[in-house]
């Protein structure tokens, strides 16, 4: 159940942030409001708004201490404001660059999606409609892709002294060779979401799918977006092989190499992206055993006895 407090009744230091934030959006100004925070959300603080006399609610967020090291704000706002124009995203109603302080329509009438639903044929449907309108909407400004992301966690690990690995130094020559064969294929670049998180898909009876969260959007590898999500939901090789002819239209071999070959990579990306993130603050979450389990994955996958074929396929 959400708390619900009235403007000027902030009992907490979070609530007095939420106010102040709320204070700072100019069409709101004057009007009573109301606020709740919401469950959910790992990095940051996201509260929903009620405004007198408005038939909307609102979704405001305030970004985590230290999530800038990963996250260009203007990017992601930027993201945002394509994706409501291409229809598969809520409307920005303001944003302030100064702290990337943002305020989205509340999406009401939708639930979140889990793991389990991305099991149903027609959520997996949905998705690959949805990534493919934002795919073919325009490219963002800020080219970020797989490789250049985990060098960054990689600098960013060791800056910050975080664990990794023993054998990383092992892993990275998989890493390096991957690069290689991108490099010399060429990289298939578009705006990519990269962060399939069940929760930021939502759905309604009736109506269509909407994406959210697109802090960690970039001009990407479009292979990428496929691998990251396929290894996020656990699908297992028939289904791999379902969605990425549903995605691309075809199956052929060139494509399923670059998809599973990223499905690696992006278990590297994101079980660095934890061991940094366990160094930045005391989250009420194990950053370090997801992060091991995530470079375990990769690891499986450097080992498969195909690794080499998809490199060459690529």
């Amino acid at each position: 159940m959400i708390i619900r407090r009235k403007l000027g009744e902030a009992r907490s230091q979070y609530e007095r942030d939420v106010e102040a934030a709320i204070r700072r959006v100019p069409q709101w100004q004057g009007k009573e409001i109301f606020y709740g925070m919401l469950v959910g959300g790992l990095n940051n603080r996201n509260w929903r708004v009620q405004i007198e006399g408005d038939p909307r609610d609102y979704f405001l967020k305030i970004p985590g201490e230290g999530t800038e090291m990963f996250i260009d704000r203007v990017s992601s706002n930027e993201a945002a404001v394509n994706a409501h124009k291409l229809g598969i995203a809520p409307e920005v109603v303001y944003f302030d660059s100064s702290d990337g302080m943002e305020v989205h329509e509340f999406l009401d009438g939708y639930q979140a999606c889990t793991t389990t639903d991305f099991f149903k044929p027609e959520i997996q449907e949905a998705v690959m409609g949805l990534y493919k309108t934002f795919h073919g909407g325009p490219k963002l400004s800020m080219t970020k892709t797989i490789f250049d992301l985990i060098d960054e966690h990689l600098e960013q690990a060791r800056s910050l002294g975080s664990h990794l690995n023993e054998d990383m130094e092992w892993m990275l020559h998989y890493y390096e060779q991957a690069r290689a064969a991108f490099t010399a294929s060429g990289l298939d670049l578009v705006s990519c979401f990269n962060d399939p998180m069940p929760g930021n898909f939502l759905v309604s009876d009736g109506k269509p799918m909407k994406l959210i969260d697109y802090e960690f959007a970039s001009t990407n590898e479009r292979a990428y977006e496929l691998g990251v999500l396929f290894g996020e939901m656990f699908f297992d090789e028939p289904k791999t092989l379902e969605l990425i002819e549903m995605y691309y239209g075809e199956l052929r071999p060139e494509l399923v190499a670059r998809v599973y070959v990223c499905r690696a990579l992006a278990d590297i990306k994101w079980a660095s992206w934890a061991v940094v993130s366990r160094k930045l603050n005391d989250w009420d979450f194990d950053f370090q055993k997801y992060g091991v389990w995530k470079y375990m994955r990769a690891r499986d996958l450097f080992l498969d006895a195909r690794w080499d074929g998809w490199l060459r396929q690529i």
